[in-house]
């Protein structure tokens, strides 16, 4: 065999190879199920109940990290009055407690409850707390920051970050912690239609 075939050889087997690794370690998630829709998920609700987000088909969700003791906190009045006002209309606001910002989120499920629940009179359903960012953030916020990245990268910077998805389950747009709910109405009645 001439030196350049045998040159041209070994680069091709190099390559096969290259590519044979990249897709194993790229995670063909051999064995893993691999989530690709909204509805894929599940999460435990703020009373310890699983729940699939495929019970929330057809309806228009804005998913939303929250905090009682941050600044935003106030955003809850604006939510709520966002789902009692279209609830009827297909709209649901799923809200995912987190203490990964200043610690503004100390409290168990109880204090929770009665941070944003009695105090704000939230009756959209609430979830248990859970991480938004790092290894351990819970899989469903892996899902919507892949997405759906924000201006500098796909980290949720702070609480009250609002993900939109509509009754197809497709992710299609975040609103960052400054947007006020009410600054999303129109947004919302467009795919409420």
């Amino acid at each position: 065999m001439k030196k350049t075939q045998f040159n041209l050889l070994t680069i091709l087997l190099s390559i096969i190879s290259l590519f044979t690794f990249n897709n194993k370690s790229l995670g063909q998630n051999e064995g893993k199920e691999v989530k690709e829709s909204f509805y894929d998920f599940k999460a435990i609700s703020i009373e310890g109940e699983e729940v699939s987000m495929s019970d929330y088909k057809g309806k228009v969700v804005i998913v939303v990290n929250t905090a009682s003791k941050c600044g935003f906190t106030p955003q809850f009045e604006g939510l709520e009055a966002l789902y009692k006002k279209y609830k009827d209309k297909g709209l649901v606001i799923l809200g995912f407690p987190c203490n990964q910002f200043a610690n503004q989120e100390p409290g168990d499920e109880q204090q929770i409850i009665n941070g944003c629940m009695v105090n704000y009179g939230v009756t959209f359903p609430m979830f248990s707390k859970i991480n938004v960012n790092g290894d351990d953030a819970h899989p469903l916020f892996k899902f919507l920051k892949k997405e759906a990245s924000g201006t500098l990268g796909d980290a949720i910077k702070w609480n009250f970050t609002k993900f939109v998805i509509n009754k197809e389950g497709k992710v299609i747009k975040r609103f960052s912690t400054q947007t006020k709910p009410e600054d999303m109405e129109d947004f919302i009645l467009l795919q409420l239609k």
